[in-house]
């Protein structure tokens, strides 16, 4: 090769230990990164990513071009072309479903928006290109129809032994609200309560996704110890309010989610402060970064914060939370705990790449 010049070879090996951001592993041995061309300082590719990473895409293409650069200076020009590459979920556990990643999103007390952010996490992930599932495991006190506009859909019908799920667009939603009629309390004990999580779980023609966001019961009950019995979790996001009473039970939730063996993937705090919509100005009603503090204490991460604001109520209250993803003033918040969630799981395979496995027969 002549001095200054960059072939194929050379352009290989500069990316060759560039990690796909759903496994881990190389790219370059994936197949996923193809169409190398190298024409005098121009070098271009394709890069082909999973839907499970669609949220961090555009920053994993700008890594790329910006390794080839740091690692080959003779190249001043690099043009990476995005891709979709097919990589389909492998049943889990053992209840047949299939998805990558299962979240769970929780809470040590009620009335701290956890189901508005879990709510928000399926939509942003969908937005974002993702397939996603979304489960309202609060059986006693469901809030997830409501919130999506779904509070009049039908009872999910039984085809071929499995529930078909209540659709929001094109993402599966199942929740107990669907077969409980309005205003009826729902009174059972703990081994109703796991059979109608199993149910939930095992009997929902819930397709390939990508990731399923559980909206937990708040407090510290017997679903996460369910839920942790029946699959392999992916993790838990915990959701609490900034002042220290929160904080005191989000403190809880952490340990019984440790206590049963499920990953913390961070905290996010909500009601963090209020922005004016008139002047931009910002009022911590509730105080502001207690979240963060704890989540440094605890050594979690911390996904981010949302602000206190009118519209977060209205589009919840009329079931159009998805509209909250395009607010001005909130949905940049919001986009940013989606992505930081995806970049963190993406960091967390690269250091440690998951061992393949065969499919289950």
């Amino acid at each position: 090769m002549a001095a200054g010049h960059v072939d194929i070879t050379a352009l290989q090996s500069a990316i060759g230990d560039f990690s796909d951001p759903e496994t881990g592993r190389s790219a370059l041995s994936l197949s996923q990164i193809r169409d190398l061309k190298v024409e005098g300082d121009q070098a271009s590719l394709t890069l082909a990513l999973t839907t499970h990473s669609a949220p961090i895409w555009n920053e994993t293409r700008d890594n790329l071009a910006e390794r080839i650069k740091d690692r080959l200076p003779q190249v001043s020009g690099v043009q990476v072309n995005l891709a979709v590459h097919e990589r389909p979920a492998l049943k889990i556990g053992n209840i047949g479903l299939t998805a990558k990643s299962v979240i769970a999103v929780g809470s040590g007390k009620g009335g701290v928006g956890k189901s508005t952010i879990a709510t928000v996490l399926a939509l942003g992930l969908k937005r974002a290109g993702c397939k996603v599932g979304l489960m309202d495991a609060d059986v006693y006190g469901p809030s997830v129809p409501h919130l999506l506009g779904l509070g009049d859909a039908p009872r999910p019908e039984v085809m071929e032994g499995k529930i078909r799920p209540i659709y929001s667009g094109d993402m599966p939603v199942m929740s107990m609200g669907f077969l409980v009629p309005p205003g009826e309390a729902v009174v059972w004990r703990g081994p109703m309560l796991h059979g109608a999580i199993t149910q939930f779980l095992r009997d929902t023609a819930w397709g390939d996704l990508d990731y399923l966001i559980i909206d937990m019961p708040p407090g510290t009950g017997d679903i996460a110890l369910t839920l942790s019995q029946m699959l392999p979790l992916t993790g838990a996001v915990v959701v609490c309010t900034p002042q220290e009473v929160a904080l005191l039970d989000a403190v809880k939730a952490i340990a019984m989610f440790r206590k049963v063996n499920i990953p913390i993937l961070g905290m996010v705090e909500n009601m963090s402060g209020f922005i004016c919509p008139d002047c931009g100005k910002k009022y911590d009603i509730f105080g502001s970064g207690g979240a963060r503090k704890k989540a440094e204490e605890l050594r979690v991460p911390f996904l981010g914060e949302v602000p206190l604001n009118m519209q977060i109520r209205e589009k919840g209250d009329d079931g159009s939370t998805f509209g909250n993803l395009a607010d001005p003033i909130v949905g940049p918040y919001l986009e940013r705990i989606v992505t930081t969630l995806v970049r963190n799981r993406s960091a967390a395979a690269a250091s440690s790449p998951p061992v393949m496995q065969l499919p289950t027969l």
